[in-house]
């Protein structure tokens, strides 16, 4: 298994690419500019399966919509943030002052449904983490003791739950939880 990460966008979020032994890989959270990630899987000789979003924050998945067109690959995401989806242009309009152009991903795979991917020899466990939002997950690789973590836990700090739709309690839970995972290494949204 190896890890590619790139800091994307104005957000500084972190897009990941999981890539196999067999070098096919897994997108999670396909933050921004779409035609570097597409060159970087390119130039890497990659074949995307799917694109993971941990949750559905402008941030995490603007440039979902048009890597799924361009890869012919599903988009997974826990449906509980679909709402986030549908309002992406007007958020990326009130939190960077920014006109976009978005093309939205279609959700094809419900992540409050899976409690497993695979890909290759990769187990990936979907562990639900509320809090952030409604929907937010963590991925964790158990044999690798990798954890993403979303927006969920940072290196040094928690995330926000201040938005409408946060909710506090569900999120200290949700640290808990991943808090007792035999997690080494820890790959966080920012």
């Amino acid at each position: 298994m190896k890890i590619d990460s790139f800091s994307l966008g104005q957000l500084q979020t972190n897009c990941y690419l999981l890539i196999s032994k067999k070098n096919n890989c897994i997108i999670i959270d396909p933050a921004d500019d779409a035609n570097f990630i597409s060159e970087q899987i390119l130039i890497k000789k990659l074949t995307p399966k799917l694109i993971i979003a941990t949750h559905g924050h402008f941030d995490h998945i603007l440039a979902a919509g048009e890597l799924q067109k361009a890869f012919n690959i599903p988009f997974a995401i826990n449906y509980k943030d679909l709402f986030l989806i549908k309002d992406v242009i007007k958020r990326v309009k009130y939190w960077l002052k920014n006109e976009i152009i978005f093309f939205p991903p279609t959700p094809t795979i419900d992540l409050s449904e899976e409690k497993q991917i695979t890909l290759d020899e990769i187990k990936i466990e979907v562990i639900p983490t509320p809090g952030h939002t409604p929907g937010s997950i963590s991925l964790y690789i158990k044999n690798e003791k990798t954890l993403f973590t979303g927006d969920t836990y940072f290196k040094n700090a928690y995330s926000r739950t201040d938005f409408a739709y946060s909710n506090k309690s569900h999120h200290y839970k949700s640290v808990e939880k991943i808090k007792k995972l035999n997690a080494y290494t820890i790959l966080p949204g920012h």
